[in-house]
């Protein structure tokens, strides 16, 4: 069993920054896919970006080069950096984890969520 709680949600501005962070209990963390999705309202969840245990990382093509996921695995953490935001980004974003080493985008496929954090970018 793997519990997430994600933090670092807020309000910026349109071209701001903020980072997320996602931690998870368990020693197994190493061992997980960690991803972050986003969802806002009436649109269907999405995966944003995501990292293996062997480190190769998944993008959205909608944050590519804007946004920066990494792991820290002694302290149990995965990060979103967003960089440049867009009014658009303003959803909820939720941490994801699953065993494993295939990325996959299917919302359902992922066993382990986190209960989101709000990120809204003003205009």
């Amino acid at each position: 069993q793997v519990q997430l709680v994600e933090s670092g949600g807020g309000l910026v501005q349109a071209g701001g920054s903020l980072r997320l962070s996602c931690a998870a209990s368990g020693r197994t963390f190493s061992s997980y896919i960690m991803g972050w999705f986003r969802q806002s309202p009436g649109k269907e969840r999405e995966l944003v970006a995501a990292i293996t245990p062997d480190g190769r990382i998944y993008y959205a093509d909608s944050v590519k080069g804007r946004f920066a996921i990494s792991r820290d695995n002694p302290k149990n953490t995965v990060y979103l950096q967003m960089n440049s935001l867009k009014p658009e980004d303003t959803a909820v974003f939720y941490c994801a984890a699953e065993p494993g080493m295939i990325v996959r985008t299917t919302p359902s496929l992922w066993d382990y969520w986190g209960r989101g954090t709000q990120v809204t970018v003003s205009s």
